[in-house]
C-alpha cells in the first residue's frame, strides 16, 4: 500500500487529504455536548461566508443556540486545531531534516518549552490583561529560538551534530525550562499566571477565538511556502554536509536561517495552544512512510495529516470523558510516547537516513 500512494501525484495526494481534512472538521463541527446535523452546520458556515462577501446565499432558518455552538465556539476552535497540527508537523519534518535524525520534533528539543518560557514571561512581567496574542507570540518566538540555539551548541561534536547528543541536550534544555517556567510563575505574584502555566505545559484549544486564527495562519502559509521553495536544499541536507556542499548548499548558512524560520513557527503555534507534543514527531515518520522522502512531497502531505491529527485529537479531547474535557497534550502524548519507543526500537542501528 506504502509504495503505491508514493506513486501518486503530489496534487492527487493533497487533494485526498484536503477532502479527508473537510471531512474531519465537519465531524468535528456536528459532535460535542450538543450534536448538530452535518447539513445544519453546512448551512451555517455558508450563510456566514455568503454574508463576508455580501452574499444573501441561505436564509437563516436555525436557531440562535445552533449559529453560536458552530460559528463562535467550535469553528474557530477547529480551525486553530488544523493550523497548529500543521505548524507543529511541518517543523518536525525540517528539524528532522535539519539534524538527519527522525526523532527530532519541536517538543523533543526543548523547543515548545522554550516557547513556553517566552509566553508566560510575557504575561508574567507585562500584564495580563494588555498582553494580547502578538506580544505573546513574540515572546514565544524569543524563546523557541534561544533554545533551538542553545540545544543546536550543545550537540554539535567536532563540527557535526550526534544523534545521541542531540536528544540528550534537547531533553536537558526542556527540563531546564520547564522547571523555568514553573519558577517565573511562583514569583510573578499573578494567581492568573498558574491557569497560563497550565494551558502552556498540557496544550490546550480551549477557548479560541477567530481574532486568534489570522497571524498563525499567515506565518504558516507563507512558512510552508517558503520551506517548499528549499525542498531541494533540504533533500541535500539529508545527504550529509559534506555532499550537500559540492551541491552548492551552505549547510551551516541554511540551518540558521532554517532554524529561526522554524522557531518562529514554533513560537506562534504555542503561544496560541500551549506545549503540544509529539506531532512533530509522529506525522513527517508517517508521512515519510506514504510518500518517500522528496521534499516537495513531504511538506504539503505532512501540514495536512498534521491538521486532520490535532482536529481529530481535539474532537477526542472534547468528548471522551464529556462533559470534562482533557488536554489535547495529554491524548497527543498517550499516542506519542508508545509510537516513541516503537521508532526507538525500529532505528536501534545508527540512523543514517529515513525510510
Amino acid at each position: 500500500m506504502m509504495r503505491w500512494m508514493r506513486q501518486w501525484p503530489i496534487g492527487l495526494a493533497c487533494l485526498a487529504l484536503a477532502g479527508l481534512l473537510i471531512a474531519a472538521m465537519t465531524l468535528a463541527v456536528t459532535l460535542g455536548s450538543v450534536s448538530l446535523h452535518p447539513g445544519t452546520v453546512w448551512r451555517i458556515l455558508l450563510h456566514e461566508l455568503g454574508q463576508r462577501f455580501g452574499l444573501a446565499l441561505l436564509t437563516p432558518d436555525w436557531s440562535i443556540q445552533h449559529y453560536q455552538i458552530v460559528w463562535m465556539i467550535r469553528m474557530p476552535r477547529i480551525l486553530l486545531a488544523a493550523l497548529v497540527g500543521a505548524g507543529l508537523a511541518t517543523v518536525g519534518v525540517v528539524m528532522q531534516a535539519m539534524v538527519r535524525n527522525p526523532l527530532a520534533d519541536p517538543y523533543m528539543l526543548g523547543v515548545s518549552s522554550g516557547a513556553s518560557v517566552g509566553a508566560v514571561s510575557v504575561l508574567a512581567f507585562g500584564s495580563l490583561a494588555a498582553a494580547g496574542v502578538y506580544a505573546i507570540s513574540a515572546g514565544a518566538f524569543l524563546g523557541a529560538l534561544a533554545a533551538a540555539i542553545v540545544v543546536y551548541w550543545l550537540a554539535r561534536q567536532g563540527g557535526r551534530i550526534e544523534a545521541t547528543r542531540l536528544i540528550l541536550s534537547g531533553v536537558a534544555v526542556g527540563y531546564f525550562l520547564i522547571g523555568l517556567t514553573s519558577l517565573i510563575t511562583l514569583t510573578s505574584g499573578q494567581r492568573d499566571l498558574a491557569n497560563a502555566l497550565l494551558t502552556w505545559t498540557l496544550g490546550s484549544l480551549a477557548g479560541a477565538q477567530w481574532d486568534h486564527l489570522a497571524l498563525p495562519a499567515a506565518l504558516l502559509l507563507l512558512g510552508v511556502l517558503w520551506l517548499v521553495l528549499q525542498a531541494r536544499a533540504l533533500n541535500a541536507l539529508l545527504t550529509g554536509d559534506e555532499t550537500a556542499g559540492t551541491l552548492g548548499i551552505n549547510p551551516h548558512a541554511l540551518r540558521r536561517v532554517l532554524f529561526a524560520v522554524i522557531s518562529l513557527i514554533t513560537g506562534t503555534m504555542v503561544a496560541v495552544s500551549g506545549a503540544i507534543g509529539f506531532v512533530g514527531l509522529v506525522i513527517p515518520h508517517i508521512t515519510r512512510m506514504l510518500v518517500g522522502v522528496e521534499h516537495r512531497r513531504v511538506l504539503p502531505v505532512a501540514a495536512l495529516l498534521g491538521a486532520i491529527f490535532l482536529v481529530l485529537v481535539d474532537l477526542m479531547a472534547r468528548t471522551v470523558l464529556a462533559p470534562m474535557e482533557i488536554p489535547v497534550g495529554v491524548i497527543t502524548s498517550l499516542i506519542g510516547g508508545p509510537f516513541f519507543v516503537w521508532m526507538l526500537a525500529r532505528k536501534a542501528r545508527s540512523v543514517k537516513g529515513f525510510a
